[in-house]
C-alpha cells in the first residue's frame, strides 16, 4: 500500500472539533442507513413476487448502500472520534476496497436503472420486452463492473492509501504525479466510472423528459391496461430522477476534489476539502431508502401495513400480560356463561352471543345477580273441577310436608 506503512499517515489532519463533527455525522447516517435500507430490503422481500424489472435495481442499490454502511460506517466512525485511525493496514486496505466497491456499484446501478427507465419509456416496444432475467444478468454485470476498479489497486493498477484528512482510506490520489500506471488507472477511474456513467445518466433522463413532454402518447403506450401497471413505470422514472440527482450531488464533490489532488503540481488540496467531500458522499446511502419509502405508494403501502399488524401485536401481546389471574378467571367464566344456550331463566340478556365481547361483558356483570334470584315455587290444588296454584309458601307446614 506504499504510504500507508507510515505512521504518521494515520494522523488527522484536521482540528479535533471537525473529527468530532465528522465522527457524530457519520453515526447519524449510519443509523438512517441502517434503518432506511433495511425497511427497504424487507419491503421488497415482502413484495418479492410482484417486483417489477426495473425493481430489482432499487433493491441493488440498496445492497449495495447497505454494505458501504455496514463496511465503512463501523471503522470511521470510532477513528473519527480518536483523532487518527484505529484499526492498521490490513483493515485500511479492507476499508478502501470496500468504498470503492460499493460507490461505484451504486454509481453503475443507477446508471443501468437510467438505462432500463429510457428504453422502457422511448422505445416501449423493446422495453416492454424487459425481463427480470435481463435485469438479473444486469445487476451481476453492475457488480463485475464495479469489481474491476476495486480490485485493480490491489495488482498494482493504482494504489490505495490513508485519506489526506488521515482517519479514513481510500485510493492515493498523489502517486500519479510519479507513477504512470497510477496515472493510468486515475484517468480510466474518472472517465468510465464517472464520466460515462454521469453522461448516460444525464442523457437517459433527457431523452425521456422530451418523450413525456412532446408526446404522451409514447408513455400511454408504454403503460398500456394490458400490462396492468397503470402509470408504474413513470413513478419509477420521478423517483430514479430524484434518486440519481442526491446520489450525483453527494459523489461529484469528491470527484472534482480527488481530480484537483491528482493533477495539482503539489499537494494544494486542503485536507479540510477531503473531508467535507466525504462526508457527501458518504450521505449517499440514505437517499435511495427515503425516496421510494416516503413517495412510492406500494412501498409505503406495504410498511403501513406491516406497522399496523407489528403495532397490534406488541399491543395484544401486553394486554395479555397486564391481567391479573383473578381477571382471567373471571372472563374464562364469562365467556362459558355466554357460551351456555341451556339458561333455565329468561331474560334480556340471556341470548347474548360468545362473539360478542361487549356482550359477554355484560352478561358477565348481570348474570350473578339473577342467578341469586330463586324462581318461585308454586302447587295446583284440585278442589273438585276447579285447579287453582297458589305459592308453595302459602300452604300451611303440614300440607308442605305432605307435599314434599
Amino acid at each position: 500500500m506504499g504510504n500507508v506503512s507510515k505512521t504518521a499517515l494515520f494522523v488527522s489532519t484536521i482540528s479535533r472539533q471537525h473529527d468530532v463533527l465528522m465522527g457524530s455525522l457519520y453515526s447519524v447516517f449510519c443509523v438512517l442507513s441502517l434503518l432506511g435500507n433495511g425497511m427497504l430490503l424487507f419491503v421488497a422481500y415482502r413484495k418479492r413476487s410482484s417486483l417489477k424489472p426495473a425493481e430489482f435495481f432499487v433493491v441493488n442499490l440498496s445492497v449495495s448502500d447497505l454494505g458501504m454502511t455496514l463496511s465503512l460506517f463501523p471503522l470511521a466512525i470510532p477513528s473519527a472520534l480518536a483523532h487518527r485511525w484505529l484499526f492498521g493496514e490490513v483493515a485500511c486496505l479492507c476499508y478502501a476496497v470496500c468504498g470503492v466497491l460499493f460507490g461505484l456499484c451504486s454509481l453503475t446501478n443507477l446508471t443501468a436503472l437510467s438505462s432500463v427507465c429510457c428504453l422502457k419509456v422511448c422505445c416501449p416496444n423493446y422495453g416492454n420486452k424487459f425481463s427480470s432475467n435481463h435485469a438479473c444478468v444486469m445487476v451481476i454485470g453492475v457488480w463485475c463492473y464495479a469489481s474491476v476498479f476495486a480490485l485493480g489497486p490491489l495488482v498494482h493498477w493504482g494504489s490505495f492509501g490513508p485519506e489526506p484528512y488521515g482517519t479514513a482510506c481510500c485510493i492515493n490520489w498523489y502517486t500519479p504525479s510519479h507513477d504512470a500506471l497510477a496515472m493510468s488507472y486515475i484517468i480510466s477511474l474518472f472517465i468510465f466510472c464517472y464520466v460515462v456513467p454521469c453522461t448516460i445518466i444525464i442523457l437517459s433522463y433527457t431523452f425521456i423528459l422530451l418523450t413525456v413532454r412532446g408526446s404522451r402518447q409514447a408513455v400511454q403506450q408504454h403503460v398500456t391496461p394490458q400490462t396492468k401497471v397503470t402509470n408504474a413505470h413513470t413513478l419509477i422514472v420521478k423517483l430514479s430522477v430524484a434518486v440519481c440527482i442526491g446520489f450525483l450531488t453527494a459523489w461529484s464533490p469528491y470527484a472534482v476534489v480527488a481530480m484537483w489532488a491528482a493533477f495539482s503540481a503539489n499537494e494544494l488540496v486542503p485536507p479540510t476539502a477531503f473531508a467535507l467531500a466525504a462526508i457527501l458522499a458518504k450521505s449517499s446511502t440514505i437517499y435511495n431508502p427515503m425516496v421510494y419509502l416516503l413517495f412510492k405508494p406500494n412501498f409505503r403501502k406495504i410498511l403501513s401495513q406491516d406497522t399496523q399488524t407489528i403495532r397490534h401485536r406488541i399491543c395484544l401481546s401486553h394486554s395479555k400480560a397486564s391481567l391479573t389471574p383473578e381477571i382471567k378467571g373471571r372472563q374464562l367464566q364469562s365467556s362459558q356463561q355466554c357460551n351456555n344456550k341451556d339458561a333455565t331463566i329468561s331474560t334480556p340478556f340471556s341470548s347474548c352471543h360468545a362473539e360478542s365481547y361487549g356482550a359477554c361483558h355484560i352478561c358477565a356483570e348481570v348474570e350473578p345477580r339473577f342467578q341469586q334470584i330463586n324462581p318461585q315455587k308454586t302447587v295446583r290444588i284440585l278442589e273438585g273441577n276447579v285447579q287453582s296454584e297458589i305459592p308453595v309458601r302459602h300452604l300451611t307446614d303440614r300440607m308442605q310436608n305432605d307435599l314434599l
